[in-house]
C-alpha cells in the first residue's frame, strides 16, 4: 500500500510536473491578487506527500497522469523510481514549509517557494531535468545513498517487479 513504483514511466512523471506549474502558478498568481488564495498550497503539498508514501496512488494528479493522460501521450519511458521518489520528497519538503509559512501569516515566503516549485516543475516537465534526481546522483556518488539503491538504479532487472 504505502511504496513507490519502480521503475516509474517517466511520461507520467512530467506530465504530473506540468500539473505542478499549472497549480503552483495559479495559485501564486491569484496570491498576488489576494493572499488568501495561499492556502491552494494545502492540495500541491498533499499531491506531493501523497505521491512520497505511495506513488499516484492515493495523489489525484498522479492518477490522471498514470491513468489518463500519460497512456494517450505515447510510449512510456522506464526510469528509476527512487530518484523520482526523492525527488518528490523534495517537493514535500517545500510545499509542508510553504504551507506552515501560510498558517503563520507569511505571504512573501510562500509566493517565492511556489516560484521556486514552478521553476523546478518547469524543468521537469518541459526539458526533462529533474533537480531531485540529479541531488539524488550526486548523493549516490558521495556514498550518501546505500549501494543497494545505486544497484536498483543502475541494474534495470532489478527494477522491474518480479512475480512469484
Amino acid at each position: 500500500m504505502f511504496s513507490f513504483p519502480n521503475p516509474v514511466n517517466e511520461v507520467a512523471a512530467r506530465t504530473v510536473a506540468a500539473g505542478v506549474i499549472v497549480m503552483s502558478l495559479a495559485t501564486l498568481l491569484l496570491s498576488l491578487v489576494d493572499s488568501r488564495f495561499l492556502w491552494l498550497t494545502v492540495p500541491i503539498a498533499y499531491g506531493f506527500v501523497a505521491r512520497v508514501a505511495s506513488g499516484p496512488r492515493f495523489s489525484p494528479l498522479g492518477l490522471l497522469a498514470t491513468r489518463v493522460i500519460a497512456p494517450r501521450i505515447g510510449h512510456e519511458k522506464l526510469v528509476a523510481g527512487p530518484p523520482k521518489r526523492f525527488a518528490q520528497a523534495i517537493g514535500a519538503f517545500v510545499t509542508v514549509l510553504t504551507v506552515v509559512l501560510v498558517a503563520t501569516g507569511f505571504v512573501l515566503g510562500p509566493q517565492l517557494l511556489l516560484g521556486l516549485m514552478v521553476v523546478f516543475a518547469t524543468l521537469e516537465s518541459v526539458f526533462a531535468l529533474c533537480v531531485g534526481c540529479r541531488i539524488f546522483a550526486g548523493l549516490m556518488r558521495r556514498g550518501l545513498i546505500p549501494e543497494e539503491t545505486c544497484e536498483a538504479c543502475n541494474n534495470i532487472s532489478l527494477r522491474v517487479p518480479q512475480t512469484a
